[in-house]
């Protein structure tokens, strides 16, 4: 644009602006006449702004001057383009600038203009004028004006932008024309009337916008249409609403522009057949069909746009001034486009505002609530969705599945995923392939080996490690081992070479599948710290559900609680509550471990609120698999084999695929106790079959504790010694502990008490040294039920705990002194006596006065410290 004055030229022809065109004639120069003198016109983008302001100054009786807003936009350039344009000569026109440096100075130049005339002045695109010009002129317009010609003003703004307060100022605001109006329009702008069928759709298309139908008509005259019958390709297209309104973006922040795009993909899959608001507002019986964005007009849940922003790291800040501006319009809990081909246009220009998928392979959890025409989708979309382009729809649709594998049903998200995958299959590539695994994702989520299969098959034939993780993925998924382990090593032995997050965490998740937890553990914490140095929040959640994931299965629980707390914190912060769920069954499972009913509890509750609606059989799984091991531990057997029991049955009603095979040996532990040695003898053939396998390191070993638990007489001995054989070579010191607790009970049982304490030590220590207390409480009972002790076991420094007065009690007791022998040696009042023995068998961890002289023995044997260090250096 320039700003220089425009010359009059003929009329513009309008259509349906009576209205404001009345608002115009209304307009004074002469504030004394109670009628304002400024007028502002505001509409979206080609409504007709320029046009308006046209036929105001070709109808002004007056002197007219038309100023557009100026090419710079540097301070004082829209006043120093207006002097410039309104000086009858140069000279004037820097006294005029001189003058324009305080708004009164401007208000005076204006107002001599033209002596005692009456003037008007026009300017367009208020909105790309600089901040102070329009300072400037805003108090200019506030001054009454002291010359009694004065001088009217139209100005007009873009819709979004906020007008400033101007006393007795009118504003009108353009809108669309109605169905009479479009085609006298069209009528206008066509030298050769267009086929009737042609001309019906760009009515139909253009919806009434005048900018749109010129902008389309000129296209449509280098590429005609045959009116002879339908054509799928839309008149109004992205190229005409990226001429119409590509000015308003591009003068838009990034991060607005990606805002309005992630409201338009999310909405523009959502919603189904129902008559969309635009044709709402045209004329009854007009005949029109919905045009090819009118469902961008319907509203989209918030909760669903700020999934969707949280899954695409879209910053939401701008919302507000989005809402502010009537870009967007909010109602209650929705949010909607105020101009519908606005969305579209956000949609058709600018990058799309889809990041690095957080694809992690399995196993995973995550989804967005799909719309009220989810079932319409079902049955196909509707026109208005098939005329957007195929990348389009498929963004749209990845979109909806990233958010719906954050936070509802994974199924749902599978659905979306695999469909975005199809869209984006040719035009998208890598999109496809993220859209493809994320579909995968979520299936494995949802326990569902045959939709797993068909994310991996859909698609273009993969290369290179992409190739051998869905080569190894497929084979292990149709048990072909011997076929995935090449596979899968492969990818696993790249993860030195990867730097994407997203890739380290498919090696990582190979290296689960091969039952390799090393691996896995150290891969996945790769993954989250690349994912943390790149800042990218969306997938820290999920490095941090794998790594804790990982760090269960290699059985070093303080680990995976670490990793599970910080991965629930990061979780929640970012509104992925499918990944919340999976962090919290991790937790119910440790707090299992650790004896903690209360907590086991909680986690479970938490995971199995989010698992049951949104169909996380792995989380849910884990979380159940957690309840039963707690209730084992307080003794109730029956049901906890109960609870265990369709977990280890194959089919939809099982437990998940991945883990089923994992419970069987605590399935096995609790049915023989609770007298259901049946189904865990047919539990435990199958789970031989899986151990030799070789994709779970303890398998073996935990396979020879089932068969010595279901074994009878001293063959139970054979297979607990080969299980304690098998555990030295597999590295997971809590399920070795477990084993020993088993053959120690065993022992202990067969009234071998002697034999059993060394086991029942053994597995103390362990289960000590791994912060499992519930197990430690229970290996300690068993120990003391052979009349062996656990104080010096519990802790080498007890002694140091007990006060010199209560060690002279405990020495003097364990040498069989009563407590009245001990009162008469010390000194002491019987009573006092009694309470320092209760002192000391609370702090040794013991019950009774028969077990202080195995942990006063133990005391004496061991060496003093110090004389042990003067020794040697007397050696020195």
């Amino acid at each position: 644009m320039s700003g220089s004055t425009q010359a009059a030229s003929p009329a513009p022809r309008l259509y349906d602006r009576t209205a404001e065109l009345a608002a115009v004639g209304r307009l004074s120069p002469r504030p004394a006449t109670g009628t304002g003198r400024v007028l502002f016109v505001t509409g979206a983008p080609g409504e007709g702004r320029t046009a308006l302001l046209a036929r105001a100054a070709h109808a002004f009786p007056g002197t007219a001057h038309r100023v557009a807003a100026p090419p710079h936009r540097g301070p004082w350039s829209g006043v120093r383009a207006l002097c410039a344009a309104l000086a009858p000569d140069p000279s004037a026109g820097r006294r005029a600038l001189r003058l324009a440096r305080g708004a009164e100075g401007l208000a005076a130049a204006v107002e001599g203009l033209a002596g005692d005339l009456p003037v008007l002045l026009c300017l367009d695109d208020l909105h790309l004028w600089d901040a102070h010009s329009r300072a400037a002129l805003t108090t200019a317009w506030r001054e009454p004006g002291g010359r009694p010609g004065g001088a009217a003003w139209v100005v007009s703004a873009a819709r979004h932008h906020r007008l400033p307060e101007v006393p007795e100022a009118e504003t009108v605001r353009l809108g669309r024309l109605s169905r009479e109006g479009a085609r006298a329009l069209l009528d206008d702008l066509c030298a050769v009337p267009p086929p009737a069928g042609v001309a019906e759709r760009l009515l139909d298309e253009a919806a009434g916008h005048p900018g749109v139908l010129a902008s389309a008509v000129r296209r449509l005259a280098h590429a005609p249409v045959n009116g002879a019958g339908p054509s799928h390709r839309p008149l109004v297209d992205s190229a005409v609403l990226a001429e119409v309104y590509g000015g308003l973006l591009d003068g838009l922040p990034a991060d607005s522009r990606r805002l309005l795009a992630v409201v338009a993909l999310t909405g523009c899959g959502e919603k189904g057949d129902e008559r969309s608001p635009e044709d709402h507002r045209k004329p009854p019986g007009s005949g029109t069909a919905p045009d090819a964005g009118a469902f961008l007009s319907y509203e989209v849940a918030l909760g669903a746009v700020l999934d969707a922003a949280r899954a695409t790291r879209t910053s939401v800040e701008p919302l507000d001034g989005l809402i502010a501006d009537g870009l967007l319009c909010r109602t209650g809990d929705a949010l909607r486009f105020e101009d519908p081909f606005l969305g579209r246009a956000a949609l058709a220009s600018g990058p799309a505002p889809i990041p690095p998928s957080p694809y992690a392979g399995p196993p995973a959890d995550p989804v967005l609530v799909r719309g009220k025409g989810h079932r319409a989708d079902r049955l196909g979309p509707p026109a208005a969705v098939r005329a957007l382009a195929p990348v389009v729809r498929g963004r749209s649709q990845l979109v909806r599945g990233l958010a719906a594998l954050g936070g509802g049903p994974v199924m749902d998200a599978h659905e979306a995923l695999l469909q975005a995958a199809e869209f984006l299959r040719d035009r998208a590539p890598e999109e496809a392939s993220d859209a493809r695994f994320l579909a995968m994702e979520a299936a494995w989520a949802g326990g569902d080996v045959s939709a797993c299969l068909a994310a991996l098959d859909c698609g273009t034939a993969p290369a290179g490690t992409e190739r051998d993780f869905v080569e190894g993925l497929r084979a292990a998924l149709t048990v072909r081992l011997d076929h995935a382990r090449p596979a899968l090593a492969r990818v696993v032995a790249q993860d030195g070479a990867e730097e994407d997050p997203r890739l380290l965490l498919r090696a990582g998740s190979a290296a689960l599948v091969l039952g390799d937890t090393v691996a896995a553990s150290r891969i996945h914490a790769r993954a989250l710290a690349r994912a943390r140095a790149e800042q990218r929040t969306a997938l820290v959640p999920r490095a941090l559900e794998h790594l804790a994931y990982a760090e269960l299965r290699a059985g070093r629980h303080s680990r995976a609680a670490r990793a599970a707390r910080e991965g629930l914190r990061a979780a929640e912060a970012t509104g992925q509550r499918n990944v919340a769920a999976h962090q919290h069954s991790v937790l119910a499972l440790v707090a299992s471990v650790a004896g903690d009913g209360q907590a086991v509890a909680d986690h479970a509750g938490r995971a199995l609120d989010t698992a049951r609606p949104h169909g996380l059989v792995q989380a849910a799984t884990l979380a159940e698999w957690a309840l039963a091991r707690a209730e084992f531990g307080r003794g109730l057997t029956a049901r906890s084999a109960a609870r265990l029991a369709p977990l280890v049955r194959p089919g939809p009603r099982g437990g998940h695929f991945a883990l089923r095979m994992l419970v069987v040996p605590c399935f096995v532990e609790a049915a023989v106790a609770s007298g259901r040695s049946a189904e865990a003898r047919v539990a435990a053939e199958e789970y031989a079959v899986w151990a030799v396998q070789g994709v779970d390191g303890a398998a073996p070993a935990q396979l020879a504790r089932c068969r010595a638990l279901l074994a009878r007489g001293e063959e139970s001995a054979y297979w607990f010694g080969e299980a304690v054989r098998r555990h030295d070579g597999c590295g997971n010191d809590f399920e070795r502990a477990r084993t020993l607790l088993a053959y120690g009970t065993w022992l202990r049982r067969r009234r071998r008490p002697g034999d059993a304490r060394g086991p029942l030590n053994d597995a103390l220590v362990t289960f000590e040294r791994a912060a499992a207390a519930g197990w430690a409480d229970h290996a300690r009972s068993e120990l003391r039920a052979t009349g062996g002790t656990t104080g010096g076991v519990t802790d080498p420094a007890a002694l140091g705990r007990l006060t010199p007065q209560q060690q002279r009690i405990a020495r003097l007791v364990a040498g069989g002194a009563t407590n009245r022998e001990v009162a008469d040696r010390l000194t002491l009042s019987p009573r006092t006596v009694d309470h320092h023995l209760r002192s000391v068998f609370a702090r040794l961890g013991i019950r009774s006065r028969v077990e202080l002289p195995g942990v006063v023995g133990r005391w004496d044997a061991r060496p003093d410290p110090a004389t042990d260090v003067r020794a040697r250096h007397a050696r020195a």
